[in-house]
């Protein structure tokens, strides 16, 4: 983990920071530290914090992004909190009916992470205390509303939940956007998933040859050969995946060749078996 951590963080044209007010649960707080650092985000700063960033509660539910805790700062107010950052964007799940709603125009965290790609300062990402949440009064000081998309029957999220979900989706856009372009986004796991024409030619034949090795009849074996074929693209394999598909239909058709006695095995397959293998 501690070679991993030598990555550098993802580039963004913002900075974002996160803004706990009166949090009160250490544990929490630890989880908050947690996943903003799965998604590449370490500026926290509390508001008026019932909690502190060296209990050990909050160390152990931090793990290896203690040093977030390290690095947090801790302000009276909000407007302390927030005096540097250009936009101020308040969360919540209480999502009221009637005439409330003409002060509480929300956004979904997605919606916002399409708002920010071109955005270039800072931005503080606000979260009320547990149980409580953002006051009226705190929200109206913000500038951006967002909510989770919480089934209204249940629609309070735990803090480390609501913040989970808002990084993720802000981290998502920089992935699609930026994954191997960014030495803090490595290519690791592949977005595009398609094959050059000459692999998916290879794939093809293999499967076809496959399928002629099959006992019983012409019918069942370009049956199967299609099943199989397009089962296989359906998947969108990588190119990586399709090799080794190839690999394994390669051995597969030369050992049914070879207990049908077709003697294609030894003519034109690139791998035998062993006489060891024979016995």
């Amino acid at each position: 983990m501690g070679d991993r951590q030598k990555l550098p963080l993802p580039k963004r044209t913002y900075s974002l920071h996160i803004v706990l007010v009166g949090a009160t649960h250490p544990g929490n707080l630890g989880a908050v530290c947690r996943t903003m650092l799965n998604y590449g985000f370490t500026s926290l700063r509390l508001v008026s914090p019932v909690c502190s960033p060296d209990d050990v509660d909050a160390r152990n539910r931090a793990k290896h992004a203690g040093r977030i805790l390290d690095e947090c700062v801790v302000f009276d107010t909000i407007e302390e909190a927030t005096s540097d950052c250009s936009l101020l964007v308040g969360t919540s799940g209480k999502r009221e009916v009637g005439s409330k709603t003409s002060f509480r125009h929300f956004s979904y965290p997605w919606e916002l992470s399409q708002h920010l790609q071109t955005f270039t300062d800072s931005i503080a990402l606000i979260f009320g205390e547990e149980g409580m949440g953002l006051s009226a009064d705190e929200l109206a000081k913000c500038d951006y509303l967002v909510t989770l998309p919480t089934w209204e029957g249940y629609p309070i999220a735990n803090l480390s939940h609501a913040v989970n979900a808002c990084v993720y989706e802000l981290h998502r856009t920089s992935v699609i956007s930026s994954q191997g372009h960014d030495p803090g986004i490595p290519n690791i796991v592949p977005l595009e998933r398609s094959l050059n024409p000459t692999l998916h030619k290879i794939l093809n034949q293999g499967i076809k040859e496959y399928g002629e090795s099959l006992p019983g009849n012409q019918e069942r074996r370009e049956s199967f050969s299609q099943s199989l074929r397009r089962s296989i693209m359906r998947s969108t394999p990588t190119e990586d995946e399709a090799t080794r598909l190839i690999g394994g239909i390669l051995d597969a058709t030369t050992a049914l060749q070879y207990v049908e006695g077709n003697e294609a095995w030894r003519r034109e397959r690139r791998r035998k078996i062993t006489p060891q293998e024979e016995e």
